[in-house]
């Protein structure tokens, strides 16, 4: 089969691979029908050492089901799933807290003798732990929209979540890609009254605007903390959801949260030393989020696309061929592509 892999910065091919087969009884291998190129897949896309041995890229897919295992109980040939970008039992005590990021017999696609999610087909260990069926024909319209369960929408989610928003609330979003644009969905979902969405490309504010955020602040750094507490009264915001992942989204975070608010990051973060002083420390500020357990949400948030509630798939702007995935990426990396959609 075709899989994309990845040798160096800037450096994707599509190569053939070997088909993937049963290799234990809890197993199934999904034809991909739908992938996508991830924000955090940009990261190796600009500093990967070259290497002999290259990455399997891909965490988002979804697809039909063409084999199982003996011990599969919950999937059989012809049903429609998504995978998260993390494979796990589902069944272990992590997973039953809804932390499978954590399932000590989990673990990433593209690694250890696992496919990637950016080809033509993939072996999905664990499979009744870790794929979800969907209740639609694989030429469904909804696809792109149902395929945001695998990561995107489930980690802007995450962010809403731990950040405790409820209803009436006034929330500030950091950040206009596809993760900030799917916490403005979220915490829409989760009632608040007040989205503040902070961002720069006014292409993708404007979508965000059509998600449900009521305000757009485009300064960055002081003069954008000074704009979102112009906004709320001089307080600042009680929720704030961190969607970039870089010191200086967090820094702001912390500039823009009301004192006893709670900052949610979900970016992957690119610094090690986070900014929390003393001054943060005096303002009771909560400091939570991290890595989204997809598993954990995609049953719930599934009824809202189904529904025709929200519309997550809009923020795929650009569709490839899987053998035209390099442009995706290019695409992406050049801030020509808010978040690329990949067919094989």
């Amino acid at each position: 089969m075709r899989a994309t892999l990845m040798y160096a910065a800037e450096d994707v091919r599509v190569e053939d691979v070997a088909d993937p087969t049963i290799q234990q009884p809890t197993d199934a291998v999904v034809r991909i029908v739908l992938s996508c190129v991830c924000g955090s897949d940009l990261w190796p896309y600009k500093s990967l050492a070259p290497t002999d041995t290259p990455r399997h890229m891909g965490h988002e897919f979804l697809g039909v089901v063409e084999d199982t295992g003996a011990d599969v109980r919950t999937l059989k040939r012809g049903d429609v799933a998504v995978a998260p970008f993390v494979w796990a039992d589902n069944t272990c005590a992590y997973c039953r807290e809804g932390l499978q990021t954590s399932c000590p017999h989990g673990g990433q696609w593209g690694v250890d003798g696992v496919d990637g999610g950016q080809g033509q087909a993939a072996r999905v260990p664990l499979a009744d732990g870790t794929l979800v069926k969907l209740p639609v024909a694989e030429d469904s319209e909804l696809l792109p929209d149902l395929l945001t369960l695998s990561d995107v929408l489930c980690t802007g989610y995450h962010a809403a979540r731990t950040a405790g928003v409820g209803r009436g609330d006034t929330v500030t979003v950091i950040g206009d890609g596809a993760v900030g644009l799917s916490a403005v969905i979220s915490a829409r979902l989760l009632g608040a009254e007040r989205i503040i969405l902070m961002g720069r490309h006014r292409s993708r504010t404007d979508l965000g605007l059509t998600f449900g955020a009521t305000d757009v602040v485009a300064e960055r750094g002081d003069e954008g903390v000074a704009r979102v507490r112009e906004l709320t009264g001089g307080e600042g915001t009680r929720r704030v959801l961190e969607c970039v992942g870089l010191k200086d989204a967090l820094v702001q975070g912390f500039g823009v949260v009301r004192d006893g608010g709670t900052v949610s990051r979900v970016g992957a973060p690119q610094f090690t030393d986070v900014p929390f002083g003393f001054a943060d420390f005096l303002r009771n500020i909560t400091l939570t989020g991290g890595v989204a357990p997809a598993r954990a949400y995609i049953e719930e948030l599934m009824p809202h696309i189904l529904d025709g509630a929200i519309a997550p798939g809009r923020v795929f702007d650009r569709t490839v061929a899987l053998e035209d995935i390099a442009d995706g990426y290019r695409a992406m990396n050049d801030r020509e592509a808010l978040k690329t959609l990949v067919r094989p």
